[in-house]
């Protein structure tokens, strides 16, 4: 590097033209005003060499600019256009992310209303017991359908469906079937 320069300040013109370029938004941390006040920053600094070109100079907030100091930066930061693509990439992941996991939640409270039709042996559920209804998505979140729906079957065969223990009985199946895929 050159030896350091004195400073020379930045003109009006320039930083105002550095602002634009740069969308009036912080290239570090993407503040902008009114909630920030806007710095013309040097990305070579002053102290190492660095001119007042605007190929040096870069949009920065008041923050991040005076805790920068004289450090260099080896690169620009990412420009807005970059940062919004970014995100635009993250919200899109995010969309599909939540789409296969309520896919994977309306699987799942379809094959429960199933099981619990074949416990209960009754087509309309409205009055269904929900706190077994929701022991029945547990079991299903951990084994698969044909399982859950064998212990079912296997409970109705064994007691009365009209019976409490029924289901009791239907839980001690998945359980051991649980326990059993854990070994």
């Amino acid at each position: 590097m050159s030896a350091p320069r004195s400073r020379k300040q930045v003109s009006k013109r320039t930083r105002f033209e550095i602002f634009k370029r740069d969308a009036f938004a912080c290239q570090y941390c993407g503040a902008h005003p009114p909630t920030a006040i806007l710095h013309v920053d040097h990305i070579v600094p002053v102290a190492k060499g660095g001119g007042n070109e605007s190929d040096n100079l870069i949009t920065s907030c008041d923050r991040c600019n005076l805790g920068k100091a004289a450090v260099s930066l080896s690169s620009v930061p990412k420009s807005l256009a970059d940062k919004a693509a970014e995100v635009a990439e993250r919200e899109e992941q995010i969309k599909g992310y939540n789409a296969v996991f309520q896919a994977r939640r309306n699987r799942i409270d379809e094959e429960a209303w199933r099981i619990a039709a074949e416990l209960e042996r009754v087509d309309e559920l409205d009055s269904y017991n929900r706190r077994n209804l929701q022991s029945i998505r547990v079991f299903l979140e951990r084994l698969p359908f044909d399982e859950v729906l064998s212990a079912a079957r296997i409970a109705n065969t064994k007691l009365s469906h009209s019976s409490s223990s029924h289901f009791r009985y239907f839980c001690g199946i998945c359980w051991s079937r649980i326990k059993e895929g854990d070994k």
